[in-house]
């Protein structure tokens, strides 16, 4: 009983908290689950009111009144704002509304510093309801036992509406049937609107209601953000009641398990909505008995079918001699290639574009070839890089180097989303592990470059290989939810494992770098921007090299016909983990140089906000385009830290226009704007990667963007 009445008021705090949450999720969750629209500016309707409604707060009833009734329109006309900014994105997927709601939060959290300051607002509440009461011996706020019993009334009459009116019906039937909803006569692109016009009212009224227990300020949005997304991952879509629980549930860890584990209560939320999430993903997928990947197979009777296969093929001369590739079918064609569209026939028995019309490989290596073709971009880039340390200061040649640091965890993006299918928000952190295994190496005395980039590399490749099995097998938004939960999961670790990262404090002054054995640390902008320079090159043509190779190409199939490559035998998670512990090792070497460029490392280096901005090169460039993520990381730094220095303290609204403007003008990146020349479908603007994929249609094989 002791324990119990030590943790009463705590525990009625989750209550609290967790029913605030539940107010705001349950606007995300009718935007997702009902209009299908990925909010990331959420968080930022919550701060439209708690803002409006701390700023029209004078300690009245009037004032509380006028404060929520201003917030929740205000808060509702930039959700109606949000259904027509996300309308011309209805085909294009959760990966561009993502892009495009986070760079519109960043644009709301700027012009809301504008008008209300930068400090936090203080909140003044009715004299009735700033006092305490009497609650099983104990003082407890009277605003927030308030606060409980309107939170429950809201999930009552929510789930009222939603279940028994026609309005609820109309808005059921928007998520479930469109069609059959326009057939009655409803227009579901108003009922679209109104949904997240309600979804913002929702967040508008939490945050006014809320202001006085998460008030508004810096890294308000954010936060309310990030839990609400938790909530409505444990809650699901389809109940109010299940995310009310969820919330509750939320709350309770937040506050009651702080006071019971804290050192655990960092991990639990995150930690709790990966599992749930794997968890979906295993059983919403159909399975084969022997689990994803079939029967592991048996040595000797691969063996025997191989030599089979090999006596039954024709011999050289003939198809193969002609420069023409078997029909589905036939014991000898190449099922990889057949699969991943890139040799071969479809299954109709259609020749690929461009079948008939191969040449012989020596003429695509002569000057106005296909391979010089794809070489020349590089080459550009390649000499501008070089000349760059002649044309610049030293400040800006700082920001170049970190913008190729920055340019390999976006190509390490790129693998994962436009060539694996699995579009990611969490690749911070291998880069964070890898950008953290080379400061304590430099503490331990290793300070030669290449040895660090290594063990840095094998540290975030071994991490990945970790958190690998929980990725791969999930698809669409799901992975964007799971890689999510991991790179905040990481960043708790960092913030706790203050002993290896600094914590919340970071890391400085630790030994600089050496580019090779027995020579000088590294200090001056230009030598830490060349070693920078010669690690990315490196590492950009070895990452070229196994795209364009076979097992580039596999990868490629995987995500174009990943039902044809299971049906041909192929180990398509193998494929997958692969790629992704690849891409994680690429991260790694990201994060290196990062640290070797500046010097130093905090954990707003490995953020989330890190983790938007690679995916925003990755799609400033073009999915599958090695140079343009490079091209997009550079644009990215050059606005966030050249560009905002001339306009101080706006770097978050340009980089917000930045991401609108992207998403808006550049459908398939900088590469989709050379892809239609090239005389066929161009690589570099494949379908968004949360989408399922169309009917596949094989393609002349290498055709690989760089």
């Amino acid at each position: 009983m002791d324990l119990l009445d030590a943790h009463l008021i705590p525990a009625v705090d989750g209550v609290a908290f967790g029913l605030l949450l539940f107010v705001v999720a349950a606007g995300l969750s009718l935007a997702f689950g009902t209009a299908g629209v990925l909010n990331l500016s959420h968080g930022t309707l919550y701060a439209i009111g708690a803002y409006t409604g701390a700023e029209l707060s004078d300690g009245t009833w009037g004032g509380l009144a006028l404060g929520l009734a201003a917030g929740t329109a205000a808060a509702c006309v930039a959700g109606a704002g949000l259904s027509a900014a996300t309308a011309p994105l209805a085909r294009r997927g959760h990966l561009a509304q993502a892009l495009l709601t986070f760079g519109l939060a960043l644009i709301g959290g700027d012009l809301l510093i504008q008008l209300f300051g930068a400090d936090e607002l203080p909140v003044r509440v009715p004299e009735a309801l700033d006092s305490s009461v009497m609650l099983l011996g104990h003082r407890y706020p009277a605003y927030r036992l308030c606060f409980i019993v309107m939170a429950v009334l809201l999930a009552a009459f929510g789930t009222w509406v939603l279940t028994r009116t026609r309005m609820g019906a109309a808005v059921r039937a928007a998520a479930d049937d469109p069609q059959m909803l326009a057939a009655t006569g409803h227009n579901p692109r108003a009922v679209h609107t109104g949904v997240l016009a309600a979804a913002g009212a929702l967040a508008g009224a939490a945050g006014v209601l809320g202001a006085p227990i998460i008030g508004p300020g810096p890294g308000t949005s954010e936060n309310v953000l990030m839990l609400s997304l938790v909530v409505v991952v444990l809650g699901g879509l389809r109940s109010l009641w299940a995310t009310f629980f969820a919330a509750v549930a939320v709350g309770e860890v937040q506050t009651l398990g702080v006071s019971l584990v804290p050192d655990l209560a960092p991990y639990l939320l995150f930690a709790a909505m990966a599992a749930v999430l794997i968890l979906r993903s295993r059983f919403a997928e159909p399975a084969t008995a022997h689990g994803p990947e079939g029967p592991a197979p048996d040595p000797v009777a691969r063996l025997r079918e191989h030599l089979a296969g090999r006596l039954r093929r024709r011999p050289r001369g003939t198809a193969e001699a002609s420069g023409t590739a078997e029909a589905p079918g036939t014991p000898g064609a190449p099922d990889a290639d057949r699969a991943a569209g890139t040799a071969g026939p479809d299954r109709s028995g259609a020749a690929p574009r461009g079948y008939g019309n191969r040449v012989p490989k020596w003429i695509g290596r002569l000057p106005g070839g296909t391979a010089w073709r794809q070489a020349a971009p590089l080459l550009v880039l390649l000499v501008v890089l070089i000349s760059l340390p002649a044309l610049l200061d030293a400040y800006s040649i700082s920001l170049a180097g970190s913008a190729l640091a920055l340019g390999l965890l976006a190509v390490s993006v790129t693998i994962l989303t436009g060539y694996a299918g699995l579009p990611t928000l969490g690749q911070t952190a291998p880069f964070a592990v890898g950008a953290y295994a080379t400061v304590n190496l430099a503490e331990a005395g290793c300070t030669v470059g290449p040895v660090q980039i290594v063990l840095s590399a094998l540290a975030a490749a071994v991490f990945s290989a970790v958190v690998g099995p929980a990725v791969v097998r999930a698809r669409g938004t799901t992975v964007l939810m799971i890689t999510l939960a991991i790179g905040e999961l990481t960043g708790a670790v960092v913030n706790q494992l203050k002993s290896v990262t600094g914590g919340a404090d970071g890391l400085v002054g630790f030994p600089a770098t050496q580019a090779l054995w027995g020579g000088e640390g590294m200090v001056e902008e230009s030598e830490l921007y060349n070693y920078a320079l010669v690690v990315a090159v490196v590492a950009v043509a070895l990452t070229l090299l196994v795209l364009r190779s076979p097992a580039g190409k596999l990868l490629t199939g995987t995500r174009g016909a990943e039902a044809r490559m299971r049906a041909s035998g192929h180990p398509v998670g193998r494929y997958l983990l692969v790629a992704h512990v690849c891409a994680g090792a690429l991260a790694g070497v990201g994060g290196s140089l990062m640290v070797t460029v500046q010097q130093y490392l905090s954990p707003a280096d490995v953020g989330f906000e890190i983790a938007a901005f690679a995916l925003l090169a990755v799609v400033i460039g073009g999915t599958t385009s090695v140079i343009g993520a490079l091209l997009g990381a550079g644009l990215i730094v050059a606005t966030r830290d050249w560009v905002a220095g001339s306009w101080p303290g706006h770097g978050p609204l340009l980089l917000g226009v930045l991401f609108v403007a992207t998403v808006y003008v550049l459908p398939r990146g900088l590469a989709g704007l050379r892809g239609g020349s090239g005389g066929g479908p161009s690589s570099d603007a494949p379908r968004p990667p949360d989408q399922p994929p169309p009917a596949p249609t094989p393609s002349p094989a290498g055709k690989v963007s760089p």
